[in-house]
């Protein structure tokens, strides 16, 4: 499972954008020099870490880099 410290790891190392934990409940427009264009690097990032896909629709309305992380690893106790 991908905590959110790996995620922030995750963030940093693969987009090279130096957030922190606090930052990953803003707004993507928010997060200091966020683009479209680190969406698709890190939903590739993830996808190879993980394993899942996520349907494209959930990706563009997710809002913040938590709502990305959520949609990558499952509640607990969910299947």
């Amino acid at each position: 499972m991908m905590t959110i410290d790996d995620f922030v790891t995750l963030v940093r190392d693969e987009l090279g954008m130096p957030v922190t934990a606090e930052q990953i409940g803003l707004s993507l427009d928010e997060v200091p020099g966020w683009d479209s264009v680190h969406l698709l690097w890190l939903v590739t990032a993830l996808e190879r870490e993980t394993g899942r896909r996520v349907a494209l629709p959930d990706l563009l309305e997710a809002s913040s880099l938590g709502a990305v992380h959520a949609l990558y690893v499952p509640a607990a106790g969910a299947a």
